[in-house]
């Protein structure tokens, strides 16, 4: 197979390019710094914590950011005008060529892929035309499957795949034909992800995150991801050692795959409830980050070994109604389903006296008043009552009936 060594390329102006993803933006805002950045690349970097600029590093007064109209216009003229540049008229025998190349080369295989991750990295336009390119649904998934033995084939297949999926995500016909070849030969495949979560760069850990949670799109194949052998043990170990982006991905792929008692129960026996509740006690944990933990401890919290590991970790109670009042209201659900579950359902004496004694009436109290569904204010209404019964001088808060039947024990 001769050598392929020219590079693939769609000219594309820097001017359209978001400063952090280096992509073409779809939805340009300007900072009150005047510098113009992608949506939904700014809002994570903010939701992340930070308070500055990303390009001039200044503290930003506000962190409001405006629509960048006149230059949403210019992109979209770009974009609809399809004219091609000189380099990308032949962008079309290029990619036959690798693709020929991933599909027969092994020696050769992490070059011809590391041409094609280059190609789909260039701009947001690349990774929609591999898409819908004849022949490359087949071609990557084949060398997905082949490359578990070669870290770094594996890893620009991975970093191929994320960029075709995030760029086509609303687009059913385009990633769903991946999808489901990815999952029929997943047994391959998934060796090979799992070879990245071991061994791979922390890019390649997200972004097979990432592919997973694309590939968990019913219930059967959320199913047969948690069962994977070894997958929901190995992702547990990435929690206790990873940062922040790492870890969002990870409890983002959980709360999606973990829908049967048998993946809650083996993430209970891998030690994820120790593994949250110090995430949560840590005073650096986003707020993104926090209300992700909070979500899976809700999520275990449905079963019967859940709640006991919750009720025999001493730091799990306190660290969630800490949290509460810190929370957006959907996060703050989960954070009373979780109380709830262990001082109501359960009755565990000692958590409901630590609970107490963290102020956890004046908690409850203070959440209650976001106004809730019937079935989350009857939580509540519980919680006050058993609560009460903890402190040392009750609060007098009147007669309350409830009937809180939403959550059986298992």
């Amino acid at each position: 197979m001769a050598k392929v060594r020219e590079k693939l390329y769609i000219t594309v102006p820097n001017l359209f390019r978001c400063p952090i993803s280096m992509d073409v933006m779809r939805s340009p805002v300007s900072l009150c710094t005047g510098v113009t950045y992608d949506r939904s690349s700014i809002q994570h970097w903010l939701d992340s914590g930070h308070d500055t600029c990303p390009a001039t590093m200044q503290v930003l007064p506000s962190k409001d950011f405006i629509p960048n109209l006149t230059l949403h216009r210019l992109i979209r003229l770009w974009l609809l005008s399809g004219e091609p540049s000189p380099d990308s008229r032949t962008s079309g025998d290029q990619l036959r060529a690798l693709l020929r190349g991933i599909q027969t080369a092994d020696e050769n295989l992490a070059v011809f892929l590391s041409k094609i991750a280059e190609f789909a990295k260039l701009s947001g336009e690349n990774p929609r035309l591999l898409a819908t390119f004849p022949g490359f649904d087949s071609a990557i998934v084949r060398a997905l499957a082949r490359s578990a033995s070669r870290i770094d084939a594996t890893e620009n297949a991975i970093s191929i795949l994320d960029s075709v999926f995030r760029e086509n995500g609303d687009s059913a016909v385009a990633g769903e034909k991946i999808r489901r070849l990815i999952l029929d030969a997943r047994e391959e495949c998934f060796v090979s992800m799992i070879s990245v979560l071991r061994n791979g760069s922390l890019r390649s850990k997200i972004e097979a995150v990432r592919i997973l949670e694309f590939l968990a799109g019913d219930f059967q194949s959320k199913k047969s991801i948690a069962e994977t052998r070894s997958l929901l043990s190995l992702l547990t170990s990435v929690l206790k050692d990873g940062g922040e982006e790492i870890n969002d991905a990870v409890l983002s792929l959980l709360a999606v795959v973990s829908v049967t008692q048998s993946a809650k129960v083996e993430l209970v026996r891998c030690g994820l409830v120790d593994v949250l509740s110090k995430m949560l006690r840590n005073s650096s944990c986003s707020s993104t980050t926090a209300e992700r933990c909070l979500r899976m401890l809700a999520v275990v919290a449905t079963c019967a070994d859940g709640r006991a590991a919750m009720a025999e970790e001493p730091s799990c109670a306190i660290a969630v109604v800490e949290r509460v009042p810190k929370v957006p209201k959907a996060a703050a659900e989960d954070a009373v389903v979780v109380l709830w579950s262990l001082c109501c359902l359960c009755g565990n004496v000692k958590v409901r006296d630590d609970v107490a004694k963290r102020n956890g009436v004046a908690v409850i109290l203070l959440v209650m008043q976001r106004g809730w569904e019937d079935h989350v204010r009857g939580m509540c209404v519980d919680l006050i009552k058993v609560l009460r019964g903890a402190c040392k001088n009750p609060l007098e808060l009147g007669s309350y009936d409830t009937k809180t039947t939403h959550i059986k024990p298992c």
